[in-house]
């Protein structure tokens, strides 16, 4: 996910440096900017094996191919910036006949911002209706758009279908649960606790035997403990923000996991300081039991 993050936000930013050129030349778009992001989700954009430019069609010429276990799995259409592809459905039809009259699975529309995928055919669908996933580059956040263009990726794109109607239906049923009052908050917490029996500080009584310690970082980060105690939690959390750290905290944090581990400290005070620290730090500690 760090690579297509990283292509995303080298995109953005030669088009804030070049937009005007973006604007005028397709052959720019196509190298410079969907180039880099096909190469950010795994496909190798110089071997023949993987992507064929200028792929000819009985339709015309569709601008790539791409390849996966020696068959055309995708056609790829380019436009200049200029063209908003969310609107435009000649482009649209067009790419959707290439991809039909070769029996090619997928087609994807895009000006370097704006991506649009659709399903070659359904019978009784119309063009609109095949529409799979669309992108926004500009306007989405970030964490969408990198797990959405992670569907385009070499490893994943077969399961596109099945990987987008799944996110549709996580983005469907996370609305819904927000309309009827659940805090997004709780959402978020509940689709990413641990499966483990994980309690958090506010459910702590003391008399616990520890399994491991877990911080939330983008979810339950596992810490494993030093020793199985309540205390073993709080030093191996020094041991955990003491890493993390730099500088004059990072020397006052192992001086004071020195002195902590040396001497008995009573539960309940090892319960109020890991309150503080979680407080102070902006972090939520969970113990395993």
């Amino acid at each position: 996910m760090d690579k297509i993050e990283g292509a995303i936000l080298g995109v953005l930013k030669k088009v804030n440096e070049h937009r005007r050129l973006y604007e005028r030349n397709e052959e720019a778009v196509k190298q410079h900017l969907i180039g880099e992001i096909f190469q950010a989700l795994g496909w190798e954009w110089d071997n023949p094996k993987e992507v064929r430019p200028e792929e000819r069609t009985e339709e015309g010429r569709a601008d790539y191919a791409l390849i996966l276990n020696d068959r055309v799995i995708a056609f790829v259409e380019a436009k200049n910036l200029s063209i908003n592809v969310l609107k435009k459905e000649k482009p649209l039809r067009q790419l959707g006949r290439y991809c039909f009259n070769h029996g090619v699975r997928y087609g994807i529309l895009t000006n370097g911002l704006l991506w649009v995928i659709i399903k070659a055919f359904e019978e009784g669908s119309r063009l609109e209706d095949r529409i799979i996933l669309s992108v926004d580059i500009e306007n989405e956040p970030i964490e969408r758009t990198t797990l959405k263009l992670s569907l385009l990726s070499k490893n994943r794109i077969e399961k596109l279908e099945r990987f987008a109607a799944l996110l549709r239906a996580l983005e469907f049923s996370f609305d819904e649960l927000k309309r009827e009052g659940i805090s997004e908050r709780k959402l978020i917490e509940f689709s990413t606790a641990s499966k483990r029996r994980l309690l958090t500080l506010d459910k702590i009584g003391g008399d616990e035997l520890p399994k491991a310690l877990y911080v939330y970082d983008d979810g339950w980060k596992m810490i494993p403990l030093v020793e199985r105690s309540i205390k073993g939690v709080l030093l191996s959390l020094l041991l955990y923000l003491g890493e993390r750290s730099e500088g004059e905290e990072r020397v006052q944090i192992k001086k004071a996991y020195t002195y902590l581990k040396e001497i008995p400290i009573d539960t309940q005070k090892i319960l109020r300081l890991l309150r503080e620290i979680e407080r102070d730090k902006g972090i939520r500690i969970g113990i395993e039991i």
